[in-house]
């Protein structure tokens, strides 16, 4: 916790609050959290540079086959909240993945949406 408070507090000493809020979350509403979430990288390069390569590519294809997907896709930064990171996956299930992949449903803001939020809770 103490780190994600540092880097958080760093991120504001260069933007605004409202600017970092799109491309850090503050201590304890990171999505890492939770478990299910991972950043990819590359020996070769940095983060940034990561939708570049060959690896980013593969993780775009391929995730939803292991249950992945890409959690902050590029042009839904309105959705999700958060800028384009091709590096950061969030597990989901193979058949919630494979779902939102076959119908080409890109967030899981709009996944919760369509199949989850408006269903009644059973007990």
């Amino acid at each position: 916790m103490a780190y994600q408070i540092d880097v958080y507090n760093r991120y504001l000493r260069q933007d605004p609050e409202e600017v970092v809020d799109t491309y850090s979350a503050r201590a304890g509403f990171s999505e890492h959290h939770t478990g299910r979430t991972i950043d990819l990288d590359n020996i070769y390069r940095t983060m940034d540079e990561f939708e570049h390569t060959k690896e980013a590519k593969w993780v775009a294809e391929n995730a939803y086959k292991y249950g992945f997907i890409v959690r902050y896709p590029k042009d839904h930064e309105d959705i999700t909240g958060y800028i384009y990171e091709p590096w950061h996956i969030t597990y989901v299930g193979i058949p919630i993945a494979t779902e939102m992949k076959e119908q080409g449903i890109e967030t899981l803001e709009e996944y919760w949406v369509k199949y989850v939020d408006h269903k009644k809770a059973e007990f």
